[in-house]
This record gives structure tokens, C-alpha cells and sequence, in this order.
């Protein structure tokens, strides 16, 4: 069964689920790709779905504008004046503008993120951005790393660091003792970061994820399911170039 959802001008079709585990309420779901499904407990009819869904309709188009532009910010940068990025968890409209190769710079200032460069190109916005997250990647996270060093009693010193580009990953422990780090990870909230931090550290312990692996991470990071959860939600916006 469909049902067809009307918010002012707006319209969408929502593939309708019977299901006994809803006991009454009709549930409403919205996905990450755009599309509605609706769970419905035995016995409902049509009209009664129907008229349930409408009254949400507000809700439902509210959180499917939210889905457009969240798949909007995973597609493939362009590195023009106009488009998002991230730092440290904070979205920032670039802007490009031209400056000598001697004056090449990039700065953030008041939401945005503006990078000169002595050609307007994608490649040349893309190489010199690159650097700078690279460059900042380098600083904060190393920072970071030092500061939990610190602070973890079974680190016995502090671990070297390895900036790796990785796909679908944000850090991993080698077998010799280092932390690999994605450079990427310096675009995520400070608390995301400061989990894959404490995830890998705890790897130097526990080189699986055994419980006791979950153990020391829940005594070290109580937290840290919700920052999993928010990172992973962010992960198709933040690994893309």
C-alpha cells in the first residue's frame, strides 16, 4: 500500500508496512536517500492512515529537506566560492579569491573559510585546501594525542602518530605501537575526535574488540557510543573530496 502526503505545493509517496510490533501508533520513518515508510498495526485502514500521516506532514517534509541537503553535502566537492566545508566540527562557506603565489593563504573567519590562490581552478583550490587540513591536521591532532597520553594510565608513553588518507576508516593501530589517524578526522566535532583517539589507544591494550577492549574504553570514555553514533552519521559528509 501507498499513501500520498501533501505539505502546501509539496507531495511525496510513502510505501506503507503493516507490522504486529507496532502495538497502536502508526510510526513514520524518513530515510538518508529521501524515501517515507510508514509502520502500521494490523487492522488500519487507508483513511486512517491516511489521515494520521497528513497531520505530520509538516514533520515529514521538515526532516526530508534535512535528508536533501545532507546527500547535497556528500556529493563530490567542486572547490567554488559558495560550498560547505568543515573544521573541527563547524561548517564554513568557502570563498576563493586570487593573490600571488607568495600570498597563497587559507583562513577561517566568521563562518567562512576563504583560500587565495593564484588560479581559481578546482585542482589548484583543492591541493592548497588539502594542504592546509593536512597542516592543521597535523597540529590538533598531535595535540590531542599528547593530552590523553597524559591522562590514560596503561599508555606508558605517548604513541607515535601517523597521519594515513584512508576511504572508509578514521584511525587504526599498527602491530609496532603507532596510531594511524585519517588527516580528515581535524574536520569532525573536537569529542569525535578525541573518541577515535581513546578507540585506538585502547588497541595498544586489547589489539581486538574483545570485552575487555569494550571494558577499557567504557572505563576511559563512558561517552563514547554517542560519539561513534555522530560520527558515523557525519562520515559520508566529512570523508568526501
Amino acid at each position: 500500500m501507498r499513501v500520498l502526503i501533501r505539505y502546501g505545493d509539496d507531495t511525496a509517496h510513502c510505501d506503507v508496512q503493516e507490522s504486529a510490533s507496532v502495538p497502536s501508533k502508526i510510526r513514520i520513518h524518513v530515510y538518508p536517500d529521501g524515501s517515507v515508510e510508514i509502520e502500521a498495526p494490523p487492522g488500519k485502514s487507508a483513511d486512517e492512515i491516511q489521515r494520521a500521516v497528513q497531520k505530520r506532514a509538516r514533520w515529514v517534509f521538515s526532516h526530508l529537506k534535512a535528508a536533501t541537503a545532507a546527500r547535497a553535502l556528500s556529493l563530490p566537492r567542486e572547490y567554488v566560492s559558495g560550498e560547505a566545508h568543515f573544521y573541527l566540527g563547524r561548517r564554513y562557506k568557502l570563498i576563493v579569491s586570487s593573490a600571488p603565489t607568495a600570498q597563497s593563504s587559507v583562513k577561517l573567519a566568521r563562518g567562512r573559510l576563504e583560500v587565495a590562490v593564484y588560479s581559481r581552478d578546482p585542482a589548484v583550490v583543492r591541493r592548497r585546501l588539502k594542504q592546509w587540513y593536512l597542516d592543521r591536521a597535523e597540529s590538533y591532532l598531535a595535540g590531542r594525542l599528547s593530552h590523553w597520553a597524559a591522562i590514560l594510565p596503561f599508555l606508558k608513553a605517548e604513541p607515535p602518530l601517523k597521519l594515513t588518507s584512508m576511504s572508509t576508516q578514521w584511525g587504526s593501530c599498527s602491530p609496532q605501537g603507532a596510531i594511524h589517524l585519517n588527516p580528515a578526522l581535524v574536520k569532525a566535532p573536537r569529542h569525535c575526535i578525541d573518541y577515535v583517539i581513546v578507540h585506538e589507544a585502547c588497541h595498544l591494550v586489547e589489539h581486538n574488540h574483545s570485552r575487555r577492549f569494550y571494558d577499557l574504553l567504557n572505563r576511559h570514555m563512558p561517552g563514547w557510543r554517542a560519539a561513534k553514533t555522530e560520527l558515523d552519521g557525519l562520515a559520508e559528509m566529512l570523508l568526501v573530496e
